[in-house]
């Protein structure tokens, strides 16, 4: 059971008479809450415990050709020469050391993100793919992801992604609209995100995704909607429609006087739109931001035995400067910064680290049993396949209601169906999603990220 007194997040009528868009929870603890430890955790002892049989690798490549206005991740735009060189220097030498004390690990799935990965040139993306292959990773076996941007993708970097066995292109698109692209201070030419998309589709990649943004300065629901249908018009496997946030320290958090309530409306005016034109279409909605083609081909190997991932319960193994991983009683990462200064001190830490210090864990968080469910309460919720309650007894040997109790006003508020099989957003709670996430974050998670200093 949660210790008695922590189980009921703030008033409830507090968060549906609030704004809907409060913190987007893809994961749980958010990287604000994450602190130095006392002592550094060897990973040796930290993963002999941990079931290593499906994995996520993530490799965080922290270089963008520019900075968008609205982006507050770990990334660092237009990096001097050389820095890319001595990145992938170290990036190999912490894979190498990680590999050795992590010891034999299955890895279920491969991410390349960032920044944007195909920043690097082609052999230096070359170089990024072959440090994959230190953890035995093969491309053509397990679903494998790159993140691509319209000006930093071609022919040749396509071709070297196909080779390894990428078979999901995520793109950041944004806008089709050049001049509401360039609102969200992002200088895309739409000549570029022509000539991407187009060689995207000629390569034949079995998953393409496509990442959207709504709520822009100025953006009336009749350009959002163009956007969507030119989206739809290049039939991607995946779209991803994200509310805009103007976050603290990003070029649009520097600039912004918005009115909350009337962004609050054009925001859900505009979800509300996408995701209806998306269903006629035949997309199906696996998230608040995520819809699915509903005739997408299944790229994995129906014959693998490795384990198929799950989010909520599996590991991760973070490589990179910015990069974090998961076990099941610690997530840990480098530090965090959004702003410039921040990220270039970091990232010059990260490299002059000696490789011995890859062997330990110096900077995240613990998680006892109660943030443990939790996190597997908010990720599944986040979904609209929603919580088992089976799969929750099985993990926690309880039942989801008896320990987060709170649940039930969620279900009272018509915001999720509750029955024997699981707990499940309504279609109101799932367009509050950014919102139910964090009333869902304990109070210790609650303080430690206010007292979070962002650099």
């Amino acid at each position: 059971m949660l210790p008695s007194g922590t189980a009921y997040p703030p008033d409830l009528n507090d968060v549906v008479s609030a704004s809907p868009y409060q913190s987007y929870t893809y994961s749980y603890p958010h990287k604000t809450a994450y602190r130095l430890f006392p002592e550094p955790v060897s990973l040796a002892q930290l993963w002999s415990c941990e079931d290593r049989d499906a994995l996520f690798l993530y490799l965080h490549v922290p270089f963008c050709e520019h900075r968008c206005g609205f982006c507050n991740l770990f990334t660092q735009a237009r990096p001097e020469d050389g820095l890319t060189t001595r990145y992938l220097r170290q990036l190999q030498t912490e894979a190498d050391v990680v590999r050795s004390a992590v010891g034999d690990v299955r890895i279920q799935q491969l991410a390349i993100g960032g920044g944007t990965p195909t920043f690097l040139t082609a052999a230096e993306l070359a170089r990024l793919l072959a440090i994959c292959q230190t953890f035995g990773v093969r491309g053509d076996a397990i679903p494998v992801g790159v993140e691509v941007s319209p000006a930093t993708i071609d022919d040749t970097k396509l071709q070297l992604l196909a080779d390894f066995g990428v078979d999901r292109v995520s793109i950041g698109i944004q806008s089709f609209d050049e001049a509401e692209a360039h609102r969200l201070g992002r200088p895309q030419r739409a000549a570029d995100v022509q000539s991407a998309l187009e060689a995207i589709r000629r390569h034949a990649v079995p998953n393409l995704n496509i990442d959207l943004i709504y709520g822009g300065e100025g953006q009336s629901n009749e350009q959002w909607m163009r956007c969507v249908r030119e989206a739809v018009r290049w039939q991607p496997e995946e779209l991803y429609l994200y509310p805009l946030y103007v976050r603290p320290l990003t070029g649009l958090g520097r600039q912004s006087d918005r009115e909350g309530r009337l962004w609050d409306a054009q925001r859900l005016h505009a979800y509300r739109s996408a995701r209806e034109y998306l269903l006629s279409c035949g997309y199906r909605q696996t998230s608040m931001r995520m819809f699915s083609r509903s005739d997408a081909r299944v790229t994995t190997d129906a014959t693998s035995v490795v384990p198929e991932y799950h989010c909520q319960t599996d590991g991760m193994i973070g490589l990179g400067c910015g990069a974090r991983s998961y076990t099941s009683g610690l997530h840990y990462s480098t530090e965090y910064a959004v702003g410039r200064q921040g990220v270039r001190g970091i990232l010059a830490d990260y490299i002059r680290r000696p490789a011995n210090a890859f062997a330990q864990a110096s900077h995240g968080i613990r998680l006892l049993p109660d943030e443990q469910r939790r996190r597997f309460v908010i990720l599944s919720l986040m979904q609209t396949d929603g919580l088992l309650r089976d799969e929750y007894a099985s993990a926690f040997e309880t039942d989801v209601l008896e320990d987060l109790p709170c649940l039930q006003l969620l279900a009272d508020a018509d915001l999720a169906s509750i029955d024997a099989a699981g707990v499940r957003l309504t279609a109101s709670g799932l367009e509050r999603s950014d919102a139910i996430g964090p009333w869902l974050f304990s109070p210790q998670v609650h303080a430690l990220m206010q007292d979070y200093e962002l650099l």
